[in-house]
């Protein structure tokens, strides 16, 4: 890694902070292209694998922000954390067998459907003071072992579906559902990070800066995100914004990887 190099990582870490303060996604989906095509790592495995610690890493950073907030619902988290990462171990095994643009594809759309969902519902305020119990225990560990099953089958991270999952499942409101999907983010990205670690696929200086650069835009996401959970509806409307973007930047690659134009 040349000094040139980690700078870049640490403003490109900046960005996928931000993302994850702010949404509580799109780290693994900004993370490795960023190692790619803006730090220059020409192994995919290594910038897969580095990319999965660092966003772990600064899912944690923003984590602590929004404990601090009071912005987590540990039970609920912890619920769809475990059963996601179940998920995605089930879910990896699968989507070997699979083409991967065909998942991607599919990925998209489902992704898609998602944000249109969250901009049909973005008037809902929710509940506050909900809680884990008997009612949602089922549709949490429904919801977490889908998100973990479509993570590990596609081999990205999911932290998208985190959050409209945390909502769907409990009708908590969306900030509370995005600092709670961090645990959730952490959890699945920890689980990548250690078994490409062990491959020796990690790049640990570009890690760092990563983590660095990291924790400066989770706080900024955080302060963004309060200032627009104060405003009716905003903060579901950045969220569907970011989610149809990535979604048909997907939808466009899967496309020209499958020939289809």
């Amino acid at each position: 890694m040349t000094t040139v190099q980690l700078m870049l990582g640490v403003l490109s870490g900046g960005l996928v902070g931000l993302s994850l303060g702010l949404v509580g996604g799109g780290g693994s989906i900004l993370a490795v292209p960023l190692m790619v095509y803006v730090v220059g790592v020409t192994n995919p495995h290594v910038a897969i694998g580095t990319s999965a610690l660092a966003v772990a890493a600064n899912a944690l950073i923003g984590l602590a922000g929004h404990a601090r907030a009071g912005h987590v619902k540990w039970r609920c988290a912890s619920v769809y954390a475990a059963t996601g990462v179940l998920g995605a171990w089930f879910g990896a095994r699968a989507g070997r067998a699979v083409d991967g643009d065909v998942l991607l594809g599919l990925f998209a759309v489902l992704m898609l459907i998602v944000a249109a969902l969250m901009l049909r519902t973005r008037a809902q305020t929710g509940d506050a003071d909900v809680a884990l119990n008997p009612a949602n225990a089922p549709r949490l560990v429904a919801a977490g072992s889908a998100t973990g099953l479509l993570s590990g089958f596609v081999g990205i991270g999911g932290g998208f579906l985190v959050v409209p999952g945390l909502v769907a499942s409990t009708g908590m409101p969306l900030l509370l559902a995005v600092g709670s999907s961090l645990l959730v983010v952490s959890a699945l990205g920890l689980t990548t990070a250690i078994s490409y670690a062990r491959e020796g696929l990690v790049a640990w200086p570009l890690a760092a800066a990563f983590i660095t650069g990291g924790a400066v835009g989770s706080a900024i996401g955080l302060q963004v995100g309060r200032r627009l959970a104060d405003r009716k509806g905003a903060l579901n409307l950045v969220m569907s914004a970011l989610i149809a973007l990535v979604a048909v930047y997907m939808l466009i690659r899967s496309a020209r990887a499958l020939g289809l134009f």
